[in-house]
């Protein structure tokens, strides 16, 4: 009997099922084994959350209390937050209980909730590489794993992604945009008006999670631009208003509610700067993953070009990539250790390095692919070294953790005043995060995040206004000062703070480091020898937890008293 076109057509179709479920399977595997690399390293930093992430987190009880968004129920409303979709999803996790209500699988949920947002966000970001790489190359599936090993290798992505901050939305959020555009770039339909209007609505979201996010509405216009057909100049008008109009109206609000265009954190931190440090800090980004990664990223770049067939693809990578560097550049210097802004910078580096592997090497000869594979793994050998003494110095001391400002800013000031007897008082104190947690006194921020007052004077450089407003306007029952804040604005030397307080308590860590309170709410020097050897006892132990773990949660809850 002749064989009919059915079935012969038969197991063909059945093979192809099979390749794609295989497929399936192995991207799947692939986003696994990539987000466990992530997930190991995150783990070295153990429940570390920077204390500005716990600003949100304070934010985010009061709005799903029904507080308003504000620091401290009953304060003053400030936008002294810059990340108002992160803010979102902590507000959500904490109206289903998920969020500062207790513990999670085991663990106090402030610290796992924002860490296992963290790790969903990473996942997305390697199902974007696997995404992105379907239409290049059939070895797609091993995009995810690369992207993945390249982002674990790197502590500045790790420790920022799980710092209790908006990073690793931030980095999902650029990954999405520049799939998207490479997608459509691929498929001949970039021009068309829903990829315009999706590209200005990812721009939007990037530009609410952190403010320099803005600067990726660019990059549809720009890679549009490069076209240079007709249509273009529609689809450009269709995302500059898809980004304008919802941004336009979110700043619309905000300087209805606020009084502010601007988070009140930029009014502290000042805008863009330019000049030489900026040339320093293009430098200083390059050299982080070390000079023998970077030259070896460069070269990959270039065998892809090489590729007639995934040239078109470049642009969509380096437009996104290259805005997140200018952006970078062009921030003010943070005060944060490893690169915290960098986060789209790696998130996009790390994209574009696993297609260069996975589909620029598939069509070299083998020995180039070869030659190319032994000087990225040369790269990742000479960098190792120093990438792993950054993790492990900044596991040794992490940057301002949350529980000890808890511990330090919010209980001890507390105790202050319950030894004093005191229903209500005031503290003026530089780590606002988790002091709103658990203090029960009204915050006067000494950084001016959270007090648009004090913004004021630090974006105008004016500390003798900054000192006249706590010693005449403000008169903060409880003054704490240390390190930088102490330097800065001089209030620890402005004569009127001996004249109306009593020194509490010096501290040698972080000096000038120091507790003093009014005068006139400490009865007689019997109770200041109490409030002394109480202080200098408590003080003690936390720094010695400091000291020992300076990684670890505090408690189920941060609360007052508690």
């Amino acid at each position: 009997m002749a064989e009919t076109l059915a079935d012969r057509s038969a197991p063909e179709r059945s093979l192809r099922t099979t390749m794609r479920h295989r497929s399936a399977w192995g991207a799947i595997l692939s986003v696994g084994c990539g987000t466990a690399l992530i997930a190991v390293h995150a783990r070295a930093y153990g429940s570390w959350l920077i204390d500005d992430a716990a600003i949100t987190f304070a934010y985010a009880r009061n709005l799903a209390s029904g507080a308003g968004l504000v620091l401290q129920p009953g304060a003053m409303s400030v936008e002294g937050y810059s990340n108002p979709t992160w803010l979102a999803l902590l507000a959500l996790g904490r109206a289903w209980g998920l969020f500062d209500s207790g513990t999670l699988l085991g663990s106090p949920d402030y610290v796992v909730f924002p860490k296992l947002l963290a790790l969903v966000c990473c996942a997305g970001v390697l199902v974007c590489t696997y995404v992105a790489a379907r239409p290049l190359t059939s070895r797609a599936a091993w995009a995810p794993l690369v992207a993945g090993a390249v982002l674990a290798a790197l502590p500045s992505f790790v420790i920022w992604s799980f710092s209790g901050l908006e990073n690793p939305l931030y980095a999902l959020i650029t990954a999405a945009l520049a799939t998207l555009l490479l997608r459509a770039g691929l498929a001949g339909t970039l021009l068309h008006p829903h990829i315009a209007a999706a590209s200005g609505a990812l721009a939007v979201l990037a530009a609410m999670t952190r403010p320099d996010g803005a600067v990726l509405a660019a990059a549809f216009p720009l890679l549009a631009a490069l076209s240079a057909r007709s249509a273009a100049i529609r689809a450009i008008a269709i995302s500059c208003a898809s980004f304008i109009v919802p941004f336009g109206l979110f700043v619309t609000w905000r300087f209805v509610h606020f009084g502010l265009l601007v988070p009140n954190t930029a009014v502290v931190k000042g805008g863009i700067a330019l000049g030489a440090p900026q040339l320093d800090r293009l430098g200083e980004l390059l050299a982080y993953p070390g000079w023998p990664a970077t030259a070896a990223f460069l070269l990959g770049v270039a065998l892809l070009v090489l590729r007639r067939d995934h040239r078109t693809a470049l642009p969509a990578m380096l437009i996104p990539l290259a805005l997140a560097v200018i952006a970078y550049t062009l921030l003010p210097q943070d005060w944060m250790s490893q690169q915290r802004f960098a986060t789209p910078v790696w998130t996009l580096a790390a994209l574009t390095t696993a297609l260069v592997v996975t589909a620029g090497l598939a069509g070299h000869r083998r020995r180039w692919r070869v030659a190319l594979v032994l000087v990225v793994v040369l790269a990742g050998l000479v960098g190792a070294p120093r990438l792993h003494r950054d993790a492990a110095a900044f596991r040794a001391a992490p940057d301002v953790p949350l529980c000890s400002i808890a511990e330090r800013y919010g209980h001890v000031p507390d105790r202050y005043a319950d030894l004093l007897g005191l229903r209500s008082g005031s503290l003026l104190v530089p780590d606002v995060g988790g002091t709103a947690l658990t203090s029960r006194l009204r915050i006067v921020d000494l950084a001016g995040l959270t007090d648009p007052a004090i913004a004021g004077h630090h974006n105008r450089g004016d500390m003798r206004g900054l000192r006249d407003h706590v010693f005449e306007h403000a008169h903060p029952t409880i003054i704490h000062a240390h390190g930088h804040w102490s330097a800065v604005t001089g209030v620890l030397g402005d004569p009127r703070l001996a004249r109306d307080y009593v020194l509490v308590h010096a501290d040698q860590v972080l000096a000038p480091n120091q507790d003093w309170i009014r005068r006139e709410a400490v009865p007689d020097p019997g109770v200041l020898a109490v409030l002394r050897a109480d202080a200098g006892r408590r003080i003690d132990e936390i720094n010695h937890r400091d000291a020992t773990t300076p990684t670890r949660a505090c408690g189920p809850v941060l609360r007052v008293g508690r």
